[in-house]
């Protein structure tokens, strides 16, 4: 496939679309139509906008912050379709939903004239810039992109400024059975580990013994690539069922700090895990731990 010098450009990320206004025009992305402030009722999402999942604790800080101090970063978006005065979000809803409920009746927006295509490429290069975006969403952005757009994995990674074997590997993902999705997307198994499933003869089976017993990506390839027999004779007694605290123990530091949290009690200690979604998770817990 040709390369589209467009598809270039956008691989520099947001900069590109927000930044050097004062530049030519592009056939695909022109200048500001009418930058500013709209009623935040005028503004919708992008049902296409591969970010589904929009953490509660982290939209009731940003709510907060918005309050005290405004939305620092304008929402970019483009004219609806077939909505005159009306603008769907192209980055920023996270900034949207939290402007919703700190109560704002305007928010600020740049205006961009652009395609279905390159919204959506803009939409996974901003949430992919600020990890904001699961594993899954962004194999399903992918997925997306590839399937209405005839993009090429090499394509595609050059347009996100991520590598092929990126896009293979997050690609592979979504030949993973649904509820080991959900894992990922809750944050119980990293990526990683929900790799060395795709091919696993119980691949259920083996996520849960993953979870309980806290196996490193390694050893999860090694039990992965094992035969099912192997696995099952290798296996020592299974895990005890956890008991009623550390069940609730679990559930109030996970409420407490926004975060899913896991107590695994082992022979000798024990473990406590903390599975954070976004970069921004990671900051906050952080500040509570006062690093």
């Amino acid at each position: 496939m040709s390369e589209d010098p467009s598809r270039k450009r956008l691989g520099r990320g947001l900069a590109a679309l927000i930044g050097e206004i004062d530049r030519p025009a592009e056939p695909e992305r022109p200048a500001a139509l009418a930058d500013g402030k709209v009623p935040i009722e005028f503004v919708a999402p992008n049902p296409r906008n591969p970010r589904r999942h929009f953490g509660e604790p982290e939209l009731t800080d940003l709510a907060q912050s918005i309050r005290e101090h405004g939305i620092v970063q304008p929402v970019v978006v483009r004219p609806a379709p077939e909505q005159q005065g009306r603008y769907e979000i192209i980055a920023g809803e996270r900034r949207w939903r939290a402007a919703q409920r700190a109560g704002l009746v305007e928010i600020p927006v740049i205006v961009r004239e652009v395609s279905d295509r390159t919204a959506l490429e803009l939409a996974i290069i901003e949430n992919v810039q600020r990890a904001d975006l699961n594993p899954i969403e962004e194999a399903l952005g992918y997925e997306q992109l590839i399937e209405e757009h005839n993009y090429s994995q090499a394509d595609l990674g050059q347009v996100i400024g991520k590598s092929r074997s990126h896009v293979a590997n997050t690609l592979r993902l979504l030949k993973l059975p649904e509820v080991i999705r959900d894992l990922v997307v809750d944050g119980s198994l990293s990526a990683g580990h929900a790799r060395t499933l795709v091919t696993a003869e119980d691949p259920v089976g083996l996520a849960r013994r993953i979870i309980d017993e806290g196996l490193s990506v390694r050893q999860a390839e090694a039990l992965a690539q094992a035969p099912a027999g192997a696995v099952r004779e290798n296996r020592s007694s299974p895990p005890a069922e956890k008991d009623a605290d550390t069940l609730a123990l679990e559930k109030l530091l996970t409420d407490t700090i926004g975060m899913k949290v896991t107590i695994a009690h082992k022979e000798r200690g024990g473990e406590l895990r903390v599975s954070y979604k976004t970069l921004d998770q990671l900051d906050d817990l952080c500040r509570k731990l006062k690093l």
